[in-house]
């Protein structure tokens, strides 16, 4: 159901047709030679450590919504209003007579 979960949208996956396997392997083996030689400036392999967390500290509404873990989720409130609206359903019917 849409109400409850937002579905992701498909990503995007392209596929080359004509591709030079050899050459590819050879281009990198010459960028390895280079690096190895020091005409290449040595490459950072994990770029995702660096940036993870670095946006998040200047934003307090992000910060705040951390902290704050016991936030009611969304399903809950829809089944909470829910039974409500069944209670007063049937209260107001007369089923229940007290």
């Amino acid at each position: 159901m849409a109400l409850f979960k937002m579905r992701e949208p498909r990503k995007f996956n392209h596929k080359y047709i004509f591709v030079d396997e050899r050459k590819e392997k050879l281009d990198k083996i010459i960028e390895n030679a280079k690096r190895d030689l020091g005409m290449l400036p040595p490459e950072e392999k994990n770029y995702s450590e660096r940036i993870r967390g670095a946006f998040t500290g200047e934003n307090s509404h992000v910060t705040r919504r951390r902290e704050n873990g016991s936030r009611i989720s969304s399903r809950t409130a829809v089944a909470a209003l829910f039974v409500c609206a069944i209670l007063f359903y049937f209260l107001i019917k007369g089923v229940w007579v007290f």
